[in-house]
């Protein structure tokens, strides 16, 4: 018999602890253009594992956390509503079982089509991380379209 009780139902709430906590600080720490922004920075734990929420500021003109429950992020929005630097809080629902729900803040990010250089900008990237990361993640070339019929030997 499964019975469950009010602790176990709690670990499926979102927490802020310090940002230091998050799995993910020194990662952003090491690539943000102006690391001053972290001061504000909280880190969300959900399930255990903390995960840096990076405010605005500077050149960081927006951010977001993905989840992969609706509840998990309608709840961090409401944790990070009255906090500096997440204005414009914001659930993005995923229709799809295969694509997270998001979190977003600030203005809005670019259009996916945009190049990486535009996005690692828009979040505040340094541009040596910016370098990095498109050298090591080239974007594929266009298909070259070459017209074929049925025919064709």
């Amino acid at each position: 018999m499964l019975t469950t009780t009010k602790a176990s139902t709690r670990s499926f709430s979102p927490s802020l602890c310090s940002a230091e906590e998050a799995y993910d600080f020194e990662h952003f720490r090491d690539r943000l253009s102006r690391p001053e922004v972290l001061a504000h920075a909280v880190a969300v734990r959900v399930f255990r594992a903390p995960l840096l929420a990076v405010p605005v500021g500077g050149p960081r003109r927006g951010g977001y956390m993905s989840f992969d429950l609706l509840s998990l992020a309608i709840g961090t929005r409401g944790l990070l509503t009255s906090r500096p630097g997440f204005p414009n809080l914001r659930v993005r629902w995923s229709p799809y079982r295969d694509t997270c729900h998001t979190v977003e803040w600030g203005d809005p990010a670019p259009e996916w089509w945009e190049d990486d250089a535009v996005f690692g900008r828009f979040y505040g990237y340094s541009e040596a991380a910016i370098t990095t990361f498109v050298r090591q993640h080239p974007r594929p070339s266009p298909a070259v379209s070459v017209p074929c019929s049925p025919t064709a030997p």
